[in-house]
């Protein structure tokens, strides 16, 4: 398979670059990222100025090729599909992700916009992150393993247009999993908190500081799947339009004489 890995953690991160060395035994690997840390860029997308893009020579496997960009997530992948690669690869992978993208996270996930980006350009893809609360000693070799085996049964998938799978994989290990689930959506929400100090020169700035809002989850839901220990797949679509309320909006607005 040819696999197209990008991320929002940069391309120094070690989430990516576990899941590329444990795939390139199997697959054709070819890494695109962004040069830095972009979490939580969501899907923007460079206009203003020059995207450049550099080979990139980090201690990989040797058959594994990497660029970095000083774009988004979002460019990374555009500039993947749209001029690095003459032909699509067979699979996006965006993570392995540093931190969970679960509910509302995705709103504001670069990882996730950047699986996104891949089907928006037709691609089949998926993003991946590990639930992990402590940042900085982070084991991602079980999730690496984890989308290794996984993998040949995206085979098996018709991938709808428009549509990712966002897997998100608990910290235990192999023995404390305690299964995978198909979920939905929950809410994970966040206070709207923003702290006001003083730099060294007394002008003031702000600090996003928000905190987890405690709420009751859907035994469904992608949040309470982690919550249990289990692997937590949800599909996810681009196609925003709320079906439901289109015959009341039809009635209300051009039930007769429509007029501006």
């Amino acid at each position: 398979m040819k696999i197209l890995l990008s991320n929002d953690d940069g391309i120094h991160a070690l989430g990516i670059r576990t899941l590329a060395q444990r795939l390139a035994g199997e697959h054709d690997v070819y890494v695109v990222a962004p040069d830095r840390e972009r979490s939580a860029a969501g899907h923007s997308l460079t206009l203003h100025h020059p995207l450049r893009v550099e080979e990139m020579d980090i201690g990989f496997n040797e058959n594994i090729k990497a660029w970095s960009t000083n774009g988004t997530p979002g460019d990374c992948v555009k500039i993947a599909l749209s001029a690095i690669f003459d032909n699509h690869p067979d699979l996006l992978i965006s993570g392995i992700n540093n931190g969970p993208n679960l509910g509302a996270d995705i709103l504001y996930s670069g990882t996730v916009s950047a699986a996104m980006e891949g089907a928006v350009l037709g691609c089949p893809s998926i993003a991946v992150s590990l639930c992990d609360p402590d940042y900085d000693s982070a084991d991602f070799s079980y999730a690496a393993n984890f989308i290794a085996k996984f993998l040949p049964r995206i085979a098996e998938i018709n991938f709808p247009k428009k549509t990712i799978l966002n897997i998100n994989i608990p910290t235990v290990n192999s023995v404390g999993i305690a299964g995978i689930k198909v979920t939905r959506l929950g809410t994970r929400m966040y206070t709207d908190k923003y702290e006001k100090r003083l730099d060294p020169r007394g002008k003031t700035y702000y600090w996003l500081a928000g905190e987890l809002i405690d709420s009751e989850e859907d035994e469904n839901s992608d949040v309470m799947a982690i919550k249990n220990n289990k692997i937590s797949i949800t599909p996810i679509t681009f196609e925003m339009t709320h079906k439901n309320i289109i015959p009341e909006l039809e009635r209300a607005f051009c039930n007769g004489p429509c007029e501006p």
